[in-house]
């Protein structure tokens, strides 16, 4: 039987209660014994895995390797996956650097078949590496089949901080941000920016979510969130607004109404 993580409330009491507690649940999750096979079959095979057609060939190391970018959803994608990774990232019109999702670039690059002449799989580190990242992945996705927020958080806070240090302009940082559903909902939310806002032209929002970061958080440069102080405030911000939507949504007439049909229903 597999640990599932003990999420026992919602909110930023919840995400306090997480952080105090992750160390340890993360290591009762990864012990589970079909995680444990996984790993061991991984470890054994990865070395031998030399091109992309190797890897898409062989579900159970694809499953790691997707699941180790949160990409776990392409599983059955094998023809859209052996392009990600065969065109690698150097050609400004490889197919990852042409998708919103920018992980799929991550893949690419993380794996290196169409950018190495020898892939990273035959580094010494490759396995340790990829399989550190499949555990938190696959813990995130164990708290957020009980709270999806604390999921978005959980993302939130190990992506943000690697987004903020990187050596690229702030309007490149923010489009990443854009092109990140995961974090685009935390900003969103976090901002109290509408359901509508997505609609909007791009330098347009843009130019919007620099001006509300920087009267909530004192910048508008993405650069400001490689201090770890300012990803707690964001996430608090995030948190708090979203239990209290979530409060006011279960409270409001129409909910009120369908509560009182139910229950004379049964």
């Amino acid at each position: 039987m597999s640990f599932a993580p003990i999420v026992p409330f919602g909110g930023y009491s919840g995400w306090t209660f997480l952080k105090r507690t992750m160390e340890a649940q993360k290591e009762a999750f990864v012990a589970a014994p079909s995680l444990a096979r996984d790993e061991d079959y991984f470890r054994a095979k990865i070395g031998s895995v030399k091109t992309a057609e190797d890897l898409v060939s062989d579900r159970r190391l694809l499953k790691i390797a997707l699941g180790a970018y949160g990409l776990d959803g392409d599983i059955n994608n094998r023809f859209f996956i052996k392009k990600i990774l065969e065109d690698g990232t150097l050609d400004t019109a490889a197919l990852s650097n042409r998708l919103a999702d920018k992980q799929y670039r991550a893949f690419s690059s993380g794996f290196g078949f169409g950018d190495y002449a020898i892939p990273r799989t035959q580094l010494s580190d490759f396995a340790d590496k990829t399989l550190e990242a499949y555990r938190t992945r696959q813990f995130e996705a164990a708290v957020g089949e009980q709270n999806g927020d604390l999921r978005l958080a959980m993302n939130a806070e190990r992506e943000l901080g690697k987004l903020a240090a990187r050596d690229s302009s702030d309007e490149t940082k923010w489009f990443s941000i854009m092109g990140s559903a995961p974090l685009r909902q935390v900003f969103e939310k976090a901002l109290g920016l509408p359901s509508s806002f997505a609609a909007l032209d791009l330098d347009q929002q843009l130019s919007t979510l620099r001006e509300k970061t920087e009267r909530s958080f004192g910048s508008k440069d993405v650069a400001q969130f490689s201090d770890p102080g300012k990803i707690e405030a964001l996430m608090r911000k995030f948190l708090v607004r979203s239990e209290a939507l979530a409060g006011f949504s279960a409270t409001s007439p129409g909910a009120i109404a369908l509560t009182l049909l139910q229950g004379a229903g049964r």
